[in-house]
């Protein structure tokens, strides 16, 4: 997997940050994010918390938000040399749940733009989900990912298919 020191969030990441996330009694997007990546030791410390195996690091994942029941939203480090916009973005949840979300930023941009945080887009729990538009992240979407336009669905629906061995992937580090 791709290890890196880079702690920084790349523009088009904290710019999507900046914008309010309305929770909306339950009807908006479930998501708080963090002012920074969280640091090496406190992504380790949540890692082996999360899996129950003391022996892992967190140096795979870059989490930068959470939902209400405390599920981490964190770019997963697995196209090896490639920068950080270009990696997948996941959802690890409090109660066990996983889910690839968006191939790539550009793609969470546009997932997000439709109205479907990371909480949203990896439970089923709302499996009709109707679409709520976020003017404001969809600028934010079309100045960093112009052109790449999507449904959430169509966006999670890839994603999953690009990286269909995620759940197995850290259901097999879990202890």
């Amino acid at each position: 997997m791709t290890h890196t020191s880079d702690r920084r969030f790349p523009v088009a990441l904290a710019a999507a940050l900046a914008v309010p996330f309305d929770y909306d009694d339950g009807k908006g997007i479930d998501f708080e994010p963090f002012p920074d990546f969280l640091s090496a030791e406190d992504t380790t410390d949540w890692f082996r918390a999360w899996t129950g195996n003391t022996e892992l690091n967190g140096d795979d994942f870059r989490v930068f938000g959470q939902d209400g029941t405390g599920g981490y939203a964190a770019f997963w480090l697995i196209r090896p040399g490639r920068p950080l916009a270009d990696q997948p973005v996941v959802f690890l949840g409090s109660e066990g749940e996983t889910g690839v979300l968006a191939s790539d930023l550009g793609d969470f941009l546009w997932l997000l733009a439709d109205g479907f945080g990371p909480w949203e887009a990896a439970t089923t729990h709302e499996p009709d989900r109707a679409p709520r538009p976020n003017l404001p992240m969809e600028a934010v979407a079309s100045r960093f990912a112009p052109g790449r336009q999507q449904s959430a669905t169509a966006i999670i629906g890839r994603a999953t298919q690009e990286f269909p061995d995620f759940d197995d992937t850290v259901m097999e580090l879990c202890r």
